[in-house]
């Protein structure tokens, strides 16, 4: 943010308006616009809409997060989310920063070893499984990646060629490489073979814009339009962008996956409350039990520190094979 041009938002506009320019102006996600705009609202009810927090700063904060952490009981992540959305209140919109000093109750933040799959568990929900959603799931546990790293995947993040996974701007604005399993590679490149005639047909009928950042959007005009760009898991419909009024074709929801292998995990009749997160947890403890140096295994799946990736040291067995992608093992490739 220190190198970003500082922005005004519209003095006169009223205060969340002025939190939407201030958010869509540094191109923050959807999905954080949301968040950010909950809690801030949060907020300023939590003080009965009685006082302009501008009027207001850390001792209110404090306030409430504490409230948040002694009342409400909820997790360390939460309310640390809660802070993020407060400090970009302050320091971007009303340009009132926070002092660094502030300090709520805390919420004890508790470690707990995460839910993995063994390989057979893997292969009895991926048998449930079928279609496009079979094939984001074998995508996620055979590379590692997260769901929405997944969903928003580009035809041009796929190297088939040195079978390669390329993900942009994945958590914490970070990329990175992993790998792209061979056991998929042919019904992956089936699937974006569909994927293009969609985008030929959307060209055709005068659509074929796909959502790009701002400044991308503005440095390469044309790159909307073109394939490389456009999504590997497209939505089924055209559906109008509420930010620019444009009719695109934009990525799947994550709720389609997440509530299919909700439903694989219960027909395979597993007890385990696994979700499309566990897989990704089962790719990481499945490949350091094959002998994968953590290290390594904390740049395939984007940690910024191997203290969180040594996590599936505590739920993975001992023996060591080759190392590759526990995809490619279930199907001997």
């Amino acid at each position: 943010m220190e190198n970003k041009p500082k922005f005004i938002p519209d003095p006169q506009l009223q205060l969340m308006d002025q939190v939407l320019e201030t958010l869509r102006y540094y191109h923050y996600a959807r999905s954080t616009e949301k968040t950010y705009c909950q809690w801030i609202l949060q907020y300023i009810y939590f003080f009965n809409k009685e006082r302009d927090p501008k009027d207001m700063g850390e001792r209110e904060v404090e306030a409430f997060l504490s409230h948040l952490a002694s009342v409400k009981n909820v997790a360390a992540s939460t309310q640390r989310q809660a802070l993020n959305a407060l400090v970009f209140l302050y320091r971007d919109v009303l340009h009132l920063p926070l002092d660094q000093s502030i300090a709520p109750v805390r919420v004890k933040r508790k470690r707990h070893p995460p839910t993995v799959l063994t390989e057979e568990e893997v292969q009895n929900v991926l048998a449930q499984m079928k279609g496009t959603h079979l094939l984001m799931a074998k995508l996620i546990y055979g590379s590692g990646i997260r769901l929405m790293e997944c969903i928003r995947l580009r035809i041009q993040d796929l190297d088939f060629g040195q079978g390669k996974l390329f993900i942009r701007g994945g958590k914490g604005r970070k990329d990175r490489v992993t790998f792209l399993p061979r056991s998929i590679q042919g019904e992956l490149r089936q699937h974006v073979e569909r994927v293009k005639e969609l985008h030929r047909r959307d060209l055709a009928e005068g659509f074929g814009e796909v959502y790009l950042p701002n400044a991308l959007a503005k440095k390469y005009r044309k790159a909307g339009w073109e394939t490389p760009w456009q999504y590997v898991f497209p939505s089924k419909t055209r559906s109008v962008d509420p930010r620019s009024g444009k009719e695109r074709r934009h990525h799947v929801l994550e709720s389609g996956l997440q509530k299919a292998v909700k439903a694989a995990v219960k027909k395979s009749g597993i007890d385990k409350r696994a979700t499309v997160h566990t897989l990704r947890h089962s790719f990481a403890t499945h490949i350091l039990e094959n002998g994968t140096n953590i290290r390594v295994l904390q740049e395939l799946i984007g940690h910024a520190d191997v203290k969180t990736t040594e996590i599936y040291t505590h739920v993975m067995r001992r023996d060591i094979d080759g190392v590759k992608s526990p995809l490619d093992r279930l199907y001997n490739q």
